[in-house]
């Protein structure tokens, strides 16, 4: 390969570090044409860039981007895709599905989402959990709700017994 296609490449993911704030590091390695289409089907559907770079070319991108944490540098051996995305979740969830349906790989080796590091594929289960940005503000509706909704319900509920007890005070005034 050329120096200008490398530097044509370590600009592509740079880029695409830039736009998208979570990305994670696995192997897909062994997977056959059918699998790895299935795969690819998957992640266009969820809105997950799947991208095959070498180690030392996505080692650069990063470098280039300033990456914090060089931490992640040690889980680039042997083959990598990375999973960019937008929601931090979304990746792990599509690795446990794709797992789940018989397929050994994807595994992860690491992930950068919300501005934190996971290494291993023990913090898959981790990465599942953390909740999305859409998901931590319809918890924080739905919080916001729950009183108003119990004060409005008693008040619908008792709506006729304190029309009752309205009345009957009204009559022992007169």
């Amino acid at each position: 390969m050329r120096k200008e296609e490398k530097t044509a490449i370590i600009d592509s993911v740079a880029e695409e570090l830039k736009a998208n704030p979570n990305f994670y590091v696995t192997d897909i390695s062994g997977l056959n044409a059918g699998k790895t289409h299935q795969l690819r089907k998957l992640c266009f559907e969820k809105e997950v860039k799947l991208l095959v770079v070498k180690n030392t070319l996505f080692k650069k991108a990063l470098e280039k981007n300033n990456f914090p944490e060089p931490e992640l540098y040690s889980s680039l051996e042997g083959p990598t895709a990375i999973m960019f995305c937008q929601t931090a979740n979304v990746p792990a969830k599509l690795i446990k599905e794709f797992n789940k349906a018989g397929n050994e790989k994807p595994v992860l080796k690491g992930a950068y989402a919300q501005e934190c590091l996971y290494l291993g594929a023990q913090s898959l289960e981790e990465l599942v959990n953390i909740k999305s940005r859409e998901e931590l503000i319809g918890e924080v509706i739905s919080l916001l709700q729950t009183p108003a909704r119990n004060v409005i319900s008693a008040l619908q509920s008792g709506g006729q017994k304190l029309a009752g007890i309205v009345k009957t005070l009204s009559e022992r005034s007169e």
